[in-house]
Parts: structure tokens; C-alpha cells; sequence
């Protein structure tokens, strides 16, 4: 029997997700503009300047110069990926980190968030990337732009952890010197799995000694004003030691 030819809509939806991953990668870039491989030079190239404009003659005046006060210093920036499978708790982590209360309900992230908090010494950009299986072809093209990798998993979704097992070592696969955060959310619920049986589940005893890979078990949610949620707090301290 001859093969069936793929139908219109087939064809779409295929050229609508490979359009969308095209955007999701263009938006970042734009959005971060700086890779790890150019973490030790900071200078931008020929490449990627601007052409200066020169003043008209009777544009200039010196005073101009003498007055003018000296560029602030911009910050270095880093930059953290969020992943998981939708309902890990990503938009919650990312909303409780910058100071919003989390949406009402299970919305699933239908293309990217992102946040920038500032700290000290750095700024650090937090992308979360939908975890939906048409968005997961994408997450391989974004390794390699970050400082560290955070991969969110749902405690409670029993059914879906071999997805979840198999998309991180995916993850793992592409970049073996990406620093790993695996979080193992919502440990609050009644049918939450325990550390010890999601670190198996996971096979995360059968990654690399030398490779970080940390595994912290949280709660992620809000609190009220004045508080702070521990779990969202020793994360953050965890990626901040990363990327000092």
C-alpha cells in the first residue's frame, strides 16, 4: 500500500511550531543578547555595533562635552533557563521570585516568560520556556545561551516522570558543563513522591559524579507580604552562589 501523503493541516501545524520555535529563539536572543561563550568578552565586535552617526560641523559644541556626565556602569548579566513539563510550577517560580502573586488556576506558558532581578554585582535573566510536547523540541536550542539550567518537576505527577526523566537527560546530553538545578516541586501534596524515590526515578544517581547536578525538594508558592517562601529562597541563594 502506497503511503498516505501528510494532509494540509498536518503540514501547518508542522511549519506553525517549526515558525514559533524560530520566534521563541529570535526573541531570546534579542531579549539576552550574550551567550556563554562570550561571558570573558564583553566588548561588542565589528560585527555586532552599531554604526556611530558623526555630528554635522555646525552640530557641535564643546561645551556639550565638558557637561556631560560620565555613562553609568552596566551591570554583567546572566542567565537562567526554566524547564519542566507544563504544571511543574515554572510561572509560579518565576512570578513568586519577582514579587507577583501566581495566576489562579493551571495555565499552561504558551511560548516564554521571562524576568530580569537585579542583584549587587549582576542582573540575572530568567527564561521559562512552555513545557508543553510542541515546545519541547526547542528547549535543545537554548542550552547553550545560559549560565545554569533549572528543571522543574512535579512531585505529584506519577504518570508523567518517565517524560520528565527522559526530557533531562536530554538536557544533560546536550551540555555536559551546564550547572543542573533539579527542583522537585509541590512536595507539600498528600501524593507527592519522596526525594529518595524521585532522585531514581529521575536516574539522577547515574549522572556524572564531576558534574553539578543539584537536587533540592521544595514548595513552591505565594506568602503573604513580610514573608518569603523558604523553598523559592534557598533556590534562589543556590543560583546565585552559580553564578557569582
Amino acid at each position: 500500500m502506497a503511503p498516505r501523503p501528510l494532509s494540509p493541516l498536518v503540514l501547518a501545524l508542522g511549519g506553525a511550531a517549526a515558525l514559533l520555535g524560530s520566534v521563541l529563539f529570535i526573541l531570546w536572543k534579542t531579549y539576552s543578547g550574550r551567550g556563554r561563550e562570550r561571558r570573558w568578552d564583553r566588548g561588542e565586535g565589528w560585527w555586532g555595533a552599531e554604526p556611530a552617526r558623526l555630528p554635522e560641523w555646525d552640530e557641535w559644541d564643546p561645551e556639550d562635552e565638558e557637561d556631560e556626565e560620565p555613562a553609568l556602569e552596566e551591570l554583567e548579566q546572566r542567565e537562567v533557563l526554566v524547564l519542566g513539563l507544563d504544571g511543574a510550577g515554572k510561572s509560579t517560580f518565576l512570578r513568586v521570585l519577582s514579587g507577583k502573586s501566581p495566576l489562579d488556576g493551571h495555565i499552561p506558558t504558551w511560548g516564554f516568560n521571562s524576568v530580569r532581578l537585579p542583584t549587587r554585582d549582576f542582573e540575572v535573566d530568567l527564561l521559562e520556556i512552555g513545557g508543553s510536547q510542541n515546545l519541547r523540541f526547542y528547549w535543545k536550542e537554548f542550552v547553550n545561551e545560559v549560565d545554569v539550567l533549572v528543571f522543574m518537576v512535579d512531585s505529584a505527577d506519577r504518570l508523567r516522570l518517565p517524560w520528565a526523566r527522559q526530557e533531562l537527560h536530554k538536557l544533560l546530553d546536550k551540555d555536559p558543563d551546564l550547572p543542573v538545578v533539579v527542583v522537585a516541586n509541590k512536595q507539600d501534596l498528600s501524593e507527592a513522591m519522596s526525594m529518595v524515590e524521585l532522585q531514581q526515578e529521575l536516574g539522577l544517581q547515574a549522572v556524572d559524579n564531576q558534574r553539578e547536578v543539584f537536587f533540592l525538594g521544595a514548595s513552591i508558592a505565594p506568602v503573604g507580604p513580610g514573608s518569603e517562601d523558604p523553598g523559592t529562597v534557598h533556590i534562589w541563594k543556590l543560583l546565585l552562589e552559580l553564578l557569582s
